[in-house]
C-alpha cells in the first residue's frame, strides 16, 4: 500500500489545477504581453490567478508578484529589501530555523558587510516574542522570520513582532516565509503585519516552479532581474502562464475548502498521534504541533535513514528534515537543543487533504514493525 506523508516537500497537483494548466498550454496559449486577442485572454487568465492568490491572504492583487517559487521569492524579498534599507542600518534579524532560501540570502548580505543575528527557538520550536524583542535593534533594517516551520509545524507570532516594530517606530521591513502556511492556516496581511510575504504553489496542490511575493504598498522593492516590463516592471521575462494559472486555481479552491480541509487533516493527525501513543509509546513527539499539516516524531535509538528505508520498502514516503537538506542532519532540531538520539531518530510526517486514515494506520503499523525488526537485528 502506498502512503505519501511528505507533503511538506511537495504535494500532488490537484486535477482542477491540471485541467486549468492544460487549457493554458493548448487553448489559451498566447503571450500575456501580446496585444492581440490571444494575448489579452492570456493576460486575463494571469490576472484572475493573481486575484485568487491575493484573496487567500486578503491582499490587493496589485501587491502580488509571481515568481518561480518560494526560493526566488525569499531571495528577492531579502536582497531587494537590503538595497532600499541600507541607509537605515545594516543589521538583519533572522532565526536559526529558517529555510536555506532565507539563510543563504542572509549569508550573501554578511559577505558584503551586513551584521546578522540568528534567533534560537524554544522547546516548542517557536521564536518567542521576548526573544525577538530582545534582539531587535535601532539599526535592524530587515527582520525575516518564517510563519510556519517546515519541520515542526511551529507557528511564529508575526503579528506581535510587527506590533513591536511599529511601537518603537523602527522602520524595519518584516519579511516572512509563509510557504508552509499558505492555504493551511488563516493569513491576513492586515492582521499578520508582515511587509513582505513569500508563498509557493507546490506545497498546496499547485504545480512546481511558481510562487508569489506579497509586497506591502509603499515599499518599492527593486527588481533583482532585468530584461522586460513584466510584473509591473519588477520581474522581467515571459510569465509561466500555465503554472500561474494552476497556482491560481489551487489557491482559489484551497481558500474555499480551507475549513473543511483543516478539520479533516487535524482529525487525521490526532488519530495518528493516538495510534503512536498506543502502539509505539517510546515515540517522542517533537514541537508544539501548531500546524495540523505537520507532525515531527522520533524513535530514539534508531537512525532516521534506516527507518526511512524500511518504510519506503513498504510504500511509505516520509522525510527526516527539509527536502532541500538532501538528507543532512536537521538544523532545526539541533537549534531546539534536543538530545542527539532524538535528532538522529527523527521523522517528519506531513499531511494533505488527500491523506487517509488507512494510510495513517499503515504508517504506524509499519513503523512499529520497523522498530521491532531493527531492534532484533542489533
Amino acid at each position: 500500500m502506498k502512503a505519501y506523508f511528505d507533503n511538506a516537500a511537495s504535494t500532488m497537483v490537484r486535477s482542477e489545477a491540471v485541467d486549468a494548466m492544460v487549457s493554458a498550454m493548448q487553448e489559451n496559449y498566447g503571450n500575456p504581453s501580446s496585444t492581440h486577442f490571444m494575448g489579452r485572454k492570456a493576460a486575463q487568465l494571469r490576472e484572475a490567478a493573481r486575484k485568487h492568490v491575493s484573496d487567500v491572504i486578503k491582499a490587493h492583487p496589485d501587491s502580488i508578484y509571481f515568481t518561480s517559487g518560494g526560493t526566488e521569492a525569499n531571495n528577492w524579498a531579502i536582497l531587494g529589501s537590503a538595497e532600499i534599507q541600507g541607509r537605515k542600518g545594516r543589521h538583519i534579524l533572522t532565526s536559526a530555523i529558517e529555510h536555506d532560501a532565507v539563510l543563504e540570502s542572509v549569508k550573501k548580505l554578511e559577505s558584503i558587510g551586513w551584521e546578522s543575528t540568528y534567533l534560537m527557538p524554544d522547546s516548542s520550536g517557536r521564536i518567542t516574542v521576548e526573544t525577538f524583542i530582545s534582539a531587535l535593534r535601532g539599526d535592524t533594517a530587515i527582520a525575516s522570520i518564517m510563519l510556519v516551520n517546515n519541520e515542526t509545524g511551529a507557528v511564529n507570532p508575526l503579528s506581535e513582532y510587527s506590533a513591536e516594530i511599529k511601537r518603537r517606530k523602527l522602520g524595519t521591513i518584516l519579511h516572512t516565509d509563509a510557504v508552509q502556511g499558505f492555504c493551511k492556516i488563516p493569513i491576513s496581511t492586515k492582521d499578520l503585519g508582515a511587509d513582505i510575504i513569500a508563498v509557493s504553489a507546490h506545497k498546496m496542490h499547485g504545480p512546481k516552479g511558481v510562487g508569489a511575493l506579497y509586497v506591502r504598498p509603499g515599499i518599492n522593492l527593486p527588481p533583482t532581474q532585468f530584461g522586460g516590463s513584466q510584473e509591473n516592471n519588477k520581474r522581467p521575462g515571459t510569465e509561466a502562464l500555465p503554472a500561474i494559472v494552476g497556482f491560481g486555481e489551487a489557491a482559489r479552491l484551497g481558500r474555499l475548502e480551507h475549513k473543511e480541509t483543516t478539520e479533516a487533516v487535524k482529525a487525521l493527525r490526532e488519530h495518528m498521534v493516538s495510534l503512536l501513543r498506543n502502539k509505539l509509546p517510546e515515540a517522542v513527539l517533537i514541537g508544539g504541533g501548531d500546524s495540523p499539516f505537520l507532525l515531527s516524531i522520533s524513535l530514539p535509538g534508531h537512525k532516521s535513514e534506516v527507518l526511512m528505508s524500511y518504510l519506503e520498502a513498504e510504500g511509505i514516503c516520509v522525510s527526516k528534515s527539509s527536502a532541500c537538506k538532501k538528507g543532512a542532519r536537521s538544523r532545526v532540531l539541533e537549534s531546539m537543543r534536543l538530545k542527539n538520539n532524538i535528532i538522529d531518530g527523527a521523522l517528519r510526517v506531513s499531511f494533505s487533504r488527500y491523506s487517509t486514515v488507512e494510510e495513517a494506520e499503515h504508517f504506524v503499523q509499519t513503523l512499529k514493525c520497523a522498530s521491532e525488526t531493527l531492534l532484533k537485528s542489533l
